[in-house]
């Protein structure tokens, strides 16, 4: 586990192959290593056939690499089995799917959808649709300027007509990790499910849904190493047990006549259609690249240190303002910001003249970028393989952007 960022690395072709580019979009995907990327292609080379669904060689070796995955990400986050495990397209199709199969069916008039204002559309968009078709209402929770909910917050807006708890673990605007703990506990007092949004926690700190006591948590294969189009939503098995699928088709049957169908058991309800069986391999090996050749506190210290660099060199420049916390701890390697008289988009163009690569926009945030009173802003957003010197470089080029744009030297 003691390898040096330069090592790890060299796991990551496109950055040794395009050493001029500086990454600085993880957020929004992060690179995947070679370990990854020979575990799809193996998956087609080696066992190219339609898991779950025969009985010849190269058919079971496809099912025992899809549900080595399932096993692996059911690890990951401390599920209590693999069966908990549903395999989806990201983080989006897991909340979706909770909204349509538990949200239509378990929620009516008159009762509370408590979200954030800091959600990621992903978060919001579902739950707009429930109350939309239940009469069910949304009620918003708003952080301090910082990102922080206050205790005082959630006891106020998780009310006793509260039936589903929305929220993101950690920010993918602010970097903030949400008291996901008081959350859960709170809407479990008054009889709620909780579900957590965990694309911008899993990939950068450990998870453990049953220490949470989390309901629901769905995160995304791509933001951790892992190849687009496989993500994954937990499930506590009793709630999995009593909802309806969300898709129907081949494969999440039990029985099929003219007239009715009985379904399969978990978690095969939930996956019709043929799956990403080379995608759950990449996942798979993502998990084992992540816990077994980096690790979480590798992971935290470098993201930590690159992020205090950063946020130390930016604080220097007078026309730069970062939201969130001054506490580089608690960013996630998420640093947010606007330029005064740079139009993000603008800002982001100019960079990439400089092959620095950063996110501008509203991030997929827009209630939260009207709470801070913001059209967009600029997020550079780290992982472990970025370095140091990447940093200084942005800090430089970031430096020069007002130049470029027409305000002197």
């Amino acid at each position: 586990m003691d390898r040096s960022i330069q090592e790890i690395r060299g796991d990551f072709r496109i950055l040794t192959d395009h050493p001029q580019v500086v990454y600085f979009d993880n957020a929004a995907t992060s690179q995947r290593p070679e370990q990854v990327l020979s575990a799809v292609e193996a998956f087609y080379r080696e066992a190219n056939a339609n898991p779950l669904r025969g009985l010849y060689d190269w058919s079971t070796e496809a099912t025992g690499r899809y549900e080595a995955a399932r096993a692996a990400a059911a690890g990951l986050i401390g599920a209590s089995a693999a069966e908990e495990i549903i395999f989806t397209r990201n983080t989006t199709e897991s909340l979706n799917l909770v909204a349509y199969s538990y949200g239509l069916s378990h929620l009516s008039a008159g009762d509370e959808i408590v979200v954030t204002v800091m959600e990621h559309h992903s978060n919001i968009l579902p739950w707009q649709m429930v109350a939309s078709k239940t009469g069910a209402r949304l009620v918003w929770m708003e952080p301090d300027m910082e990102g922080v909910l206050s205790d005082e917050e959630i006891e106020r807006k998780i009310g006793p007509a509260a039936k589903l708890v929305a929220v993101g673990h950690v920010s993918n605007v602010f970097g903030v990790t949400n008291p996901v703990e008081k959350i859960i506990r709170r809407a479990h007092e008054v009889d709620a499910v909780a579900v957590v949004d965990g694309a911008q926690a899993v990939p950068h700190i450990p998870v453990d849904v049953r220490a949470l006591d989390a309901d629901f948590y769905a995160f995304s294969g791509h933001k951790m190493l892992a190849p687009m189009g496989i993500g994954a939503l937990y499930g506590k098995k009793k709630l999995l047990d009593q909802m309806p699928p969300f898709l129907t088709g081949g494969e999440m049957i039990e029985y099929v006549t003219r007239t009715e169908a009985t379904w399969a058991e978990l978690p095969h309800k939930f996956e019709a259609g043929t799956v990403n069986g080379a995608g759950a391999a990449g996942l798979g090996a993502a998990v084992e690249y992540l816990r077994d050749r980096v690790g979480y506190d590798l992971i935290q210290k470098q993201e930590e240190a690159l992020t205090a660099r950063l946020m130390e060199k930016l604080s220097k420049l007078p026309y730069i303002h970062i939201y969130g916390s001054p506490d580089p701890a608690k960013h996630s390697g998420i640093v947010t910001f606007t330029m005064e008289g740079v139009h993000p988009h603008d800002l982001s163009s100019v960079l990439n003249e400089d092959g620095i690569c950063i996110r501008a926009g509203h991030h997929c945030a827009q209630p939260l970028m009207q709470f801070l009173g913001v059209g967009s802003t600029a997020r550079a957003s780290l992982y472990f393989y970025n370095t140091e010197e990447e940093v200084d470089r942005f800090a430089e080029k970031l430096a020069g952007v007002r130049e470029v744009m027409g305000y002197g030297a």
